[in-house]
């Protein structure tokens, strides 16, 4: 199939667009959230940008939205209607915003064009309505077992720690940096010690490395932070256990779900959370065990092999009609059955 989507959300797109299929780009001069493209990354050669203004819209097998506003753009710019003449699907990267637990999505109550949440928490907390809904959970490409843990930090990333304050958590970092120093990386992280009133000596920001750099770097911190209150899951926390890091975790969200107790602890507790993370920082033994256990946890769940095929099924089942798209108790959109990968 070609597939039309926006490079809206980088972690996401780099396994969406590792599959079988041939994957459309929008692309501008100045870039931008409306034609980022490729944006230099080393995608495969079926990764193309687009020049949606003069695209053949009859080239396109189906859209990928993951913005309302793309709706009508497809429908100016290529004459053919989401959810209509062109078959389409909604990605909801996130958590709501505003009124929760009554925020209703914005495609809440059509049925031409089915939702999917990138965790069981998003589709539990937004208000769907009536809508086609179902889960298709992360997939991460398999960084490899990179942990040494050879130095006594704590990792954090985190994009925009001082803007967001205690969506992501900046609050409890200083407690954290009391047990380990902290190395937080991530976009903006200038000025996060100054705004959060740690030492200079026991909070490193590190910036926003290409991706290779940053998994050699934070894997060779003892144990990897998630102290989100409000997000999605965070890709980074899935990365840090395919790195083979024990994790010390805010149970908020999905996080639950995700993380196993073998994995580090996931707690709401933060004195608990806080024992955890000294006690992982002084003993590399037990942390490296439980770095082993998180490996084999993410792999088993968010593994690539098994986020395509749960893609490719669902892509499939888009070219069916609306009434053949439910379950029996005609609520929920049922993806074909998954491929068993090696």
């Amino acid at each position: 199939m070609r597939i039309l989507l926006w490079h809206v959300h980088g972690s996401w797109t780099d396994a969406f667009v590792r599959g079988r299929h041939e994957y459309l780009l929008p692309v501008l001069p100045d870039g931008g959230p409306w034609g980022l493209g490729r944006a230099g990354r080393n995608w495969p050669d079926s990764v193309r940008e687009v020049d949606l203004a003069t695209l053949d819209a009859g080239s396109v097998d189906a859209v990928v939205l993951q913005r309302p506003e793309e709706i009508s753009d497809v429908s100016r710019v290529l004459s053919r209607t989401p959810g209509g003449d062109l078959p389409a699907v909604f990605v909801e990267h996130n958590t709501p915003k505003g009124d929760f637990p009554f925020t209703r999505h914005p495609l809440a109550d059509q049925n031409t064009i089915p939702l999917v949440h990138v965790t069981h928490f998003n589709r539990l907390a937004w208000d769907n309505g009536s809508a086609l809904s179902t889960v298709i959970e992360h997939g991460i490409p398999d960084p490899g077992q990179l942990y040494t843990g050879e130095l006594p930090d704590l990792g954090v990333v985190v994009n925009e720690p001082v803007r967001r304050g205690r969506v992501t958590g900046t609050d409890l970092l200083p407690a954290f940096a009391d047990v380990a120093p902290l190395q937080v990386f991530g976009m903006k992280t200038e000025g996060l010690a100054v705004a959060a009133g740690i030492g200079t000596d026991r909070l490193t920001p590190r910036g926003d490395l290409k991706t290779q750099e940053l998994h050699r770097e934070l894997a060779r911190c003892r144990v990897y932070l998630h102290p989100m209150r409000w997000t999605s899951l965070g890709l980074s926390l899935l990365e840090a256990m395919h790195l083979g890091m024990p994790v010390v975790v805010l149970a908020a969200t999905e996080a639950p779900r995700a993380v196993p107790p073998e994995a580090g602890i996931v707690s709401a507790d933060i004195d608990e959370l806080l024992r955890c993370a000294r006690r992982l920082v002084a003993n590399p033994d037990e942390a490296r065990r439980r770095g082993v256990a998180a490996r084999e946890a993410a792999l088993a769940r968010y593994g690539l092999g098994k986020f395509q095929d749960s893609w490719d099924g669902l892509l499939a089942d888009l070219g069916r009609s609306p009434s053949a798209r439910h379950r029996p108790d005609g609520q929920v959109l049922v993806p074909a059955q998954e491929r068993k990968t090696a």
